[in-house]
């Protein structure tokens, strides 16, 4: 029996070394997203720092093992077996829903995950156990560490207000101190911060996260602790006084900040989350070297007190999981993607939003400006005017393509890492993804970022992260409680079989991951991305074309298929696919409000009178393109009620009627996208020219077919119908007509443009 239950510890050590992996992907954006949002330093010196950062911290993690052997549940009333249907459910459940989330690309919070798994885990074997228990002096007392699993659970959660909280209030002050023209104000304050930042976080993560390493002997221990406040003291004086000397021969202060605290939280990370993978594992490791040596053989007897006792994990282990964790920060491209959506919720200019907006967000919106301009009501003009005159943005230093500057990177790695360190030393696994997202997201809000044309859409995107962190502590809690009781049911062969079904859906989503990323490197919009940030207006003149004309032609292709598509499912009586494309429109709607914001965005960024110029067309196609979406809607609309209430079918003569005129339709603009994919616009008055002649065609089609309503044996409601399309067919043509001259209009050069802006 021992030899089964080695095998399923090797198993537990298997997806722990996934786990690392897929966590560090999910959790890289804790310590990451701060410095490469602010540009503080090429990528790979990031990266560089924080690795050093996570493998220090990994060696210094022993304090928070207890949580995995003793902090959710009593050991000593639970048997070996059973306790290993616990571990081997919480690693399976944690692996495969941490995946699906960095899939996702959303930060999910692996402590949660770790706790709802144990909590879930041990609630459905306690079940058991009370319902089993004859005496009836079975409680969830005496089988769960309902005191510690409340503080715990109340700690993470509260870590999120608490980090807003302090985020807003902290960058707040920093911004009244600094500005966003910080380097003008540096002159005496700049030495006291950079002390202040460097101290704190010396403090918290060497002193106050050190005596819990498994290198540190009872003396040393007490030596930090009397010893505290001279080295507390010496440190702020030696750092405020280095700090000062740095900004004296011209170094950044702020990007040494901004990298020490990215050091400094990477090695909270790991010192704090490196649990939340290993953790359990561990606990196994631990319960079955105590089965072998004193269990007797019989595993369904043998109660495991032994985990009561503190961890003493093998240094070994600690340096091993370092190693995987800094090969996974380098190799994971799971973790860029989840950067990506931390780092645009904060970004500080205007720029492609990642969510759209939600009832909930326009409420907050709404009710936080009446409160500002109640509260503002009571504040002093000349006070409005002095802190107005500290937020102006006339004069922002930001590094080029940066999302934000380096004082908000600075406070948030200060703080996170503060918050997070503290959390740690009082043995409270504070979830690291609440606490330096939501200091990302209130330092972002003290900062101004959320404007009124932008705070909906990142109110949604919070909203959608907070979201996913309760869905992933339903989602693990019950996932967990479920393979749980299976495998306790089944016993061995069902222990296996999940671990199988783990694997397979661990390979299934890598598959699916890289199909992904493979399709969104072929779509990708580098083009954006470039006209963001070149400095060249010429330049950003010729990307902006290409990328007009991009939209342009897409939603010409994008509308030219789906109008085939959803005739022909009417004329099938297709009503699966008319659903489909009913619901194609609207994702298609969504993703061109967003297109039509970034090239808004990319107007303003050409010259004024190059805009002036361009904009009317610019415009014109723009609304071309919303248009024939309205126009597939209300094609589709009718269509799909009439084929879903089972009502006649299009008859054969109009069928043979209609067809002609649709293909005619769908050649014109097949040319009309070729026209403008080569910008070779000598042909556009011919098409133009045939796309007049085609909706006289389609008009006395809709005159034949309004004197054949007026007939007994016609079939009212389908010739409306029919009729609909006809209209509509016409009003594409209409639309296609307008958005091939904007778009030539758009892409022409006028003789004397490019005089005029040198002048």
């Amino acid at each position: 029996m021992s030899t089964i239950f080695l095998g399923i510890l090797i198993f537990l050590f298997i997806l722990a070394i996934i786990d690392l992996m897929v966590g560090v992907s999910n959790d890289a954006v804790n310590f990451l997203n701060s410095a490469i949002g602010a540009k503080a330093a090429s990528f790979n010196k990031i990266m560089i720092v924080a690795a050093v950062g996570i493998f220090i911290g990994a060696t210094m993690s022993n304090g928070m093992m207890d949580i995995a052997r003793h902090g959710i549940f009593r050991p000593e009333s639970f048997h070996f077996q059973e306790l290993m249907c616990i571990f081997l459910a919480v690693m399976v459940t944690d692996v495969v829903l941490l995946d699906i989330f960095n899939n996702l690309g959303m930060p999910t919070s692996t402590t949660v995950s770790m706790v709802f798994e144990l909590l879930g885990g041990a609630f459905v074997l306690a079940l058991i156990k009370i319902a089993g228990d004859s005496t009836g002096q079975l409680g969830f007392a005496e089988l769960l560490n309902t005191e510690k699993a409340l503080s715990v659970i109340m700690a993470i959660f509260l870590s999120v207000a608490v980090a807003l909280f302090f985020g807003i209030l902290v960058q707040y002050i920093s911004r009244l101190i600094f500005t966003f023209s910080y380097t003008n104000k540096l002159k005496y304050s700049i030495g006291l911060f950079g002390g202040i930042a460097i101290t704190s976080i010396i403090y918290f993560m060497l002193i106050k996260g050190v005596k819990d390493s498994s290198f540190m002997t009872p003396e040393n221990k007490q030596w930090v602790q009397d010893n505290t406040l001279m080295l507390v003291s010496v440190s702020f004086v030696f750092f405020t006084i280095l700090m000062q000397a740095l900004h004296l021969l011209k170094v950044n202060v702020f990007k040494v900040v901004v990298l020490f605290g990215t050091f400094a939280l990477a090695m909270a990370f790991a010192g704090n989350d490196l649990v939340n993978f290993i953790g359990v594992p561990l606990a196994g490791f631990s319960s079955y070297t105590d089965y072998v040596q004193n269990g007797s053989g019989d595993p369904y007897n043998f109660l495991m007190t032994s985990l009561n006792e503190p961890a003493k994990t093998p240094f070994i282990f600690l340096l091993l999981a370092g190693a995987i964790m800094v090969v996974s920060l380098f190799t994971s491209k799971k973790a860029h993607n989840v950067i990506k959506t931390s780092v645009d919720l904060s970004r500080q200019e205007e720029g492609e939003e990642m969510f759209g907006s939600s009832a909930v967000a326009r409420s907050l919106v709404r009710s936080t400006m009446n409160m500002s301009s109640t509260i503002s009501k009571y504040i002093p003009d000349s006070t409005k005017q002095w802190v107005e005159k500290r937020f102006s943005k006339e004069v922002m230093i930001i590094e080029p393509g940066a999302a934000f500057d380096l004082v908000r990177a600075s406070v948030n790695l200060v703080l996170a890492g503060l918050l997070i360190a503290l959390g740690t030393s009082l043995k409270l696994p504070l979830s690291t993804t609440y606490v330096t997202f939501m200091v990302a997201m209130g330092t972002s809000l003290a900062d101004r970022a959320w404007g009124r044309d932008s705070a909906v859409f990142r109110i949604t995107g919070v909203i959608s992260v907070i979201g996913g962190w309760f869905i992933t502590a339903g989602a693990a809690f019950t996932i967990c409680a479920i393979v749980t009781l299976l495998m306790y049911i089944g016993g061995i062969p069902v222990m296996f079989i999940m671990i199988a079904i783990a694997i397979f859906l661990l390979v299934k989503s890598h598959i699916s991951f890289n199909k992904k990323q493979t399709k969104e490197k072929n779509c990708k919009d580098e083009i954006f991305t470039q006209l963001m940030t070149t400095k060249d207006k010429d330049e950003r003149w010729q990307l902006l074309k290409v990328h007009v004309k991009n939209t342009l032609v897409s939603e010409m292709n994008f509308t030219m298929e789906n109008y085939k598509q959803i005739t022909d499912d009417f004329i099938t009586e297709d009503i699966k696919n008319l659903k489909k494309s009913l619901n194609r429109i609207v994702s298609e709607k969504e993703a061109l409000k967003k297109t039509r914001r970034k090239e808004i965005i990319g107007l303003r960024k050409i010259d004024n009178f190059l805009a002036l110029e361009k904009n009317t067309w610019f415009h014109l196609g723009s609304n071309s393109c919303e248009q024939m979406l309205y126009c597939l809607k209300r094609i589709a609309e009718p269509c799909k009620e009439h084929v879903d209430n089972n009502f006649k079918p299009l008859s054969k003569r109009a069928v043979n009627e209609f067809l002609p005129i649709r293909e005619e339709l769908i050649n014109l603009m097949t040319q009309a996208i070729d026209v403008l994919e080569k910008c070779d616009f000598e042909r556009s008055d011919e098409i133009l020219l045939k796309g007049d002649n085609l909706k006289n065609k389609i008009s006395d089609i809709r005159k034949s077919l309004i004197n054949r309503i007026q007939e007994e044996d016609v079939n009212v409601q389908i010739s409306l119908v029919y009729l609909n399309i006809l209209q509509e067919s016409q009003e594409l043509v209409s639309i296609w007509r307008h958005l091939l001259r904007a778009g030539k209009m758009f892409q022409s050069e006028y003789p004397n443009l490019k005089n005029n802006i040198e002048e």
